[in-house]
């Protein structure tokens, strides 16, 4: 939604004009506005309506952290193991 937004937003403008008008965003202060913006409504919408979904957040979250942390010893497993495939040895 927010990427549908933006484009709707820039697509009026001429391409001299994006830079300038994305300029502003990339500030530090935007960018913590925006983020303690974010923050206030996830709580608005989940806390302080006692949702189980933050619970569910957390898991999803934790799963996909540690799928991803996990990743590059799986891949570094799968080509050992396919190298000894190919060359036949330990």
């Amino acid at each position: 939604m927010a990427l549908r937004q933006f484009y709707n937003e820039i697509r009026g403008l001429k391409v001299k004009d994006v830079p300038g008008y994305i300029k502003p965003m990339l500030s530090k202060d935007f960018i913590k506005t925006k983020v303690t913006q974010a923050l206030d409504d996830y709580n608005a919408k989940y806390i302080q309506t006692s949702s189980i979904q933050p619970l569910n957040h957390i898991v999803y979250g934790g799963l996909l952290f540690s799928y991803l942390a996990a990743l590059p010893e799986e891949r570094r497993h799968l080509e050992h193991e396919k190298h000894k495939k190919e060359h036949g040895g330990h």
